[in-house]
């Protein structure tokens, strides 16, 4: 359920008998044809659908993150790292305020990925809750199920096309867009990102099947379904 939809008498009902919330982590940045919100529609999305499970709250997502490497596609927002860190850090205290003590951050955005230190420092000096952060495209289940369907799949390309993604009249590349190799080096930022990814996408075709797309969202779904369920200790 979301915590939209609830007011503070029945939050504080509910943590008389659990103290477990959901918290999705998204962003605003450039996803080639896709919606600039790609990473809080899906982390949004999934919280609920796993959360729907055992009707635990889900607050709603924070829809801006670190992405300065995409600086130069309009659109983009990005929060610089100490702002980014100081707002999980309220939410966290915040939340553990109000009585939640089990915390589920489920995240969409790979360059939210850094504050998981932050959240184990949070847990040092506050024992008695117990944080997970869980970026929900490549646990484990979910990834081995993407790289099955195809291993060429990247950022802004058909592993996050859904349908609750793709914009209404925008027409897609039916060809399969190179995966580039840049190990070893420094990686692209602002213009210079744009000059290397032309369009946004990072490698891969841009859209294949809903039912494959489907498959896909139902793993993921369980898997972090089990996250909320169990393994508090």
């Amino acid at each position: 359920m979301k915590i939209s939809d609830m007011n503070w008498m029945q939050v504080e009902a509910w943590l008389a008998n659990d103290d477990r919330a959901v918290v999705p982590l998204g962003s605003t940045e450039q996803h080639a044809y896709l919606s600039l919100s790609v990473d809080s529609i899906l982390a949004e999305k999934m919280a609920v659908d796993a959360a729907g499970r055992s009707a635990v709250p889900v607050f709603p997502v924070l829809a801006y993150g670190m992405t300065p490497s995409f600086g130069a596609y309009p659109g983009t927002v990005t929060l610089r790292m100490e702002t980014y860190v100081q707002l999980i850090r309220d939410l966290l205290d915040s939340l553990a305020n109000s009585g939640f003590r089990r915390i589920l951050f489920v995240n969409g955005h790979g360059g939210n990925s850094p504050v998981e230190g932050l959240v184990m420092e949070w847990m040092v000096d506050n024992p008695a809750v117990r944080v997970k952060f869980h970026d929900w495209w490549r646990a484990p289940a979910t990834w081995a199920m993407v790289q099955s369907i195809d291993p060429v799949a990247d950022h802004a390309s058909w592993m996050e096309n859904f349908p609750w993604t793709r914009l209404a009249g925008v027409e897609l590349p039916a060809t399969q867009k190179p995966q580039l190799n840049r190990t070893g080096r420094v990686r692209p930022v602002g213009q210079a990102m744009r000059e290397v990814y032309t369009d946004g996408n990072f490698g891969g075709y841009y859209q294949r099947t809903d039912e494959e797309m489907m498959a896909i969202w139902d793993c993921a779904v369980a898997e972090t379904s089990t996250l909320i369920e169990a393994d508090w200790d």
